[in-house]
């Protein structure tokens, strides 16, 4: 767990990640059309895949990926990211990481 509260807060915004997911694509472009950048890490490429799920669930995230990090603290999978964003709440906590040359 240590190791992913490290990944998790290298960034403002940090999604960790499974290539073979589409709610984890359709996360990563919902960011990249709010001019962030997020630093994604691809789980399945690492060695340590499951006990990273493992974390990740033990964190609090509904399923293990997307799992999204604002600022180094969870915010959650799509549900989560989704209604904030439907609710205007997303935007505000991003607007640090957002590149005006994006």
């Amino acid at each position: 767990m240590d190791r992913v509260m490290r990944m998790s807060s290298e960034k403002g915004v940090v999604i960790f990640t499974k290539s073979s997911c589409c709610l984890c694509y359709a996360v990563q472009i919902l960011f990249r059309d709010l001019r962030v950048q997020p630093t994604i890490h691809e789980i399945e490429n690492d060695p340590d895949c499951r006990e990273i799920e493992k974390a990740l669930l033990r964190l609090g995230c509904s399923t293990a990926v997307p799992a999204v990090f604002i600022g180094g603290k969870l915010v959650g999978s799509t549900n989560e990211v989704m209604s904030l964003h439907l609710s205007g709440s997303l935007v505000p906590l991003i607007k640090p990481y957002q590149s005006l040359l994006y």
